[in-house]
C-alpha cells in the first residue's frame, strides 16, 4: 500500500491520477490533495477518497472550504507544502501547472517523499537543484510524461539495479542518443501566414492527447517538447547534443533510445496518461489497466519527420535555454508561462508567443550556477517583465 498526496488533483492529470487509486484500493491510499480554486470537485474528492488534509491555493476559497469540510484545509503556496511534506505520504504526485510546482517538489524530496512529476517547469527551472536533492535525500523521482515514462522504461530493461528510479549514471555511457517524439500538434503542417490568424480553439483541438488548457498550446507549438528536451536532460544526466526530436503524428512510439551497439528501443502504446500515471505509481511492480490494448494491424502505418524549427522556434529556444544553463530556463519557462495564459485570455496572437520568449531571452544576463532563491527571483521578474510588453504592446514585430 502507497501512501499518496496529489498536487493539483481537480485538474487532468490529478483526476485520472484518483481514478487509478480508485481501481487499485489494495495498492494506493490518498492522504492529501489541492486544488487551485476548484473547491466543488475539491469536495466531491474529499467525499469519496478521505484524505487526512488538503490545501487550496486560492485563500478565500480555502476559507470557504473550511466552513463546511470535515478535514484539515489549509490556505495558499504554504498550504501545498504542507500536503507535499505530510508525514503519512510517502510518494507525491505532483501535477501542478507552473512554476509554483518547483518548491514543493524540492520540500517533499527534503522530506524523504518520493515524487511522481507531471509538473514539467519543476526541473526546467530547477533542474540541477532538484536532482542534487534527489541523490542526496534518495528517493524516486519517476516521470509521469508519456515521453520520459517511455524513456525511463526503455533505460530501465538496460539496468542493472531496478529497485531505484534515478541511478541510470551507471549505463547511460551505453546510450547513443534519446530520441523523443512529438505529435507535431494541430498545426503541423500550416505556413506561417496561416499561424498568424489561429485561434484559441484551434490551438485546444489537440489531434490526440486530451489535456489541461497550458500544456496544450505548450504543445501545439512545441514548447512543451522543449521542455521534455530539458527534462531529459536532468533526468538522465546525458548531453543536449545526444538527445533528437521527431515528429510523429500518431502518438504510438513514445520515445526511443539507441544504445552504443545502435541498436534501438522504443515503447509503444495507444495514447493514454493512465499507462505513464500507473506506472509511475506502481513502479517497479506492474498493474493491470483497463485500457485498449495497441493493435498494429489496426494502426497500419507509423510516420516520423524532422521538426520544423523555422515555424515552431520554440523548440530550438528551449534546446538554447538548456545550453545556456544557469537561470536561462527559468527566463524561457516564465515568459512562455505569461504569453500562454495571455494567447489563452486573446490578448496576443499565437505566432507571437515565440517572439516574446525571444525578447526576455535576449534581455537576461544569465547567472551561472543559482541557488534556488535565485531562480525563483529571475522567475518573478521575468513574469512581471513580460506582462508589461504585452501590456504596452511592445512586442517586437514579427
Amino acid at each position: 500500500m502507497k501512501n499518496i498526496s496529489i498536487l493539483g488533483s481537480t485538474g487532468s492529470i490529478g483526476t485520472q491520477t484518483l481514478d487509478i487509486v480508485k481501481n487499485n484500493p489494495k495498492g494506493f491510499r490518498i492522504v492529501g490533495l489541492t486544488t487551485n480554486k476548484n473547491i466543488g470537485l475539491l469536495k466531491k474528492q474529499i467525499s469519496e477518497f478521505k484524505p487526512e488534509a488538503v490545501a487550496v491555493m486560492d485563500e478565500e476559497k480555502a476559507d470557504l472550504l473550511k466552513e463546511d469540510a470535515d478535514v484539515d484545509v489549509y490556505p495558499g503556496i504554504d498550504g501545498i507544502i504542507e500536503i507535499a511534506k505530510l508525514s503519512n505520504a510517502d510518494t507525491v504526485v505532483n501535477s501542478l501547472v507552473g512554476s509554483i510546482g518547483v518548491r514543493p517538489t524540492i520540500e517533499a524530496i527534503k522530506s524523504k517523499k518520493n515524487i511522481a512529476l507531471a509538473n514539467k517547469e519543476t526541473l526546467v527551472t530547477a533542474g540541477s537543484i532538484v536532482m542534487g536533492e534527489v541523490r542526496k535525500n534518495n528517493v524516486n523521482l519517476m516521470p509521469i510524461d508519456s515521453e520520459h515514462s517511455a524513456i525511463f522504461q526503455c533505460l530501465n530493461s538496460n539496468k542493472k539495479n531496478n529497485n531505484k528510479s534515478n541511478d541510470f549514471n551507471e549505463n547511460i555511457s551505453e546510450v547513443n542518443k534519446i530520441i523523443i517524439t512529438a505529435s507535431g500538434g494541430p498545426f503541423k503542417d500550416y505556413t506561417k501566414e496561416q499561424l498568424k490568424n489561429v485561434t484559441v480553439n484551434d490551438a485546444l483541438n489537440h489531434p490526440t492527447w486530451n489535456m489541461g488548457k497550458k500544456i496544450t498550446i505548450d504543445s501545439a507549438n512545441l514548447m512543451n517538447k522543449g521542455f521534455e528536451v530539458i527534462e531529459a536532460h536532468w533526468l538522465y544526466g546525458i548531453s543536449y547534443e545526444n538527445i533528437e526530436v521527431v515528429i510523429h503524428p500518431q502518438s504510438i512510439m513514445h520515445s526511443l533510445v539507441e544504445f552504443k551497439d545502435n541498436s534501438t528501443l522504443a515503447q509503444l502504446s495507444l495514447p493514454n496518461m493512465k499507462i505513464p500515471i500507473q506506472y509511475a505509481l506502481s513502479y517497479p511492480k506492474r498493474f493491470p489497466l483497463e485500457t485498449k490494448r495497441l493493435n498494429l494491424a489496426e494502426i497500419k502505418n507509423l510516420s516520423f519527420e524532422k521538426p520544423n524549427l523555422e515555424l515552431f522556434p520554440c523548440l530550438k529556444y528551449a534546446y538554447d535555454a538548456g545550453k545556456l544553463g544557469g537561470t536561462m530556463p527559468a527566463v524561457l519557462n516564465a515568459a512562455n508561462e505569461v504569453a500562454v495564459h495571455s494567447f489563452l485570455n486573446k490578448k496576443i496572437k499565437f505566432n507571437e508567443i515565440p517572439i516574446i520568449i525571444k525578447k526576455m531571452m535576449d534581455s537576461h544576463n544569465v547567472i551561472k550556477n543559482p541557488d534556488l532563491s535565485q531562480i525563483l527571483d529571475v522567475d518573478k521578474k521575468t513574469k512581471e517583465e513580460t506582462k508589461n510588453i504585452i501590456e504596452n504592446k511592445a512586442i517586437i514585430n514579427n
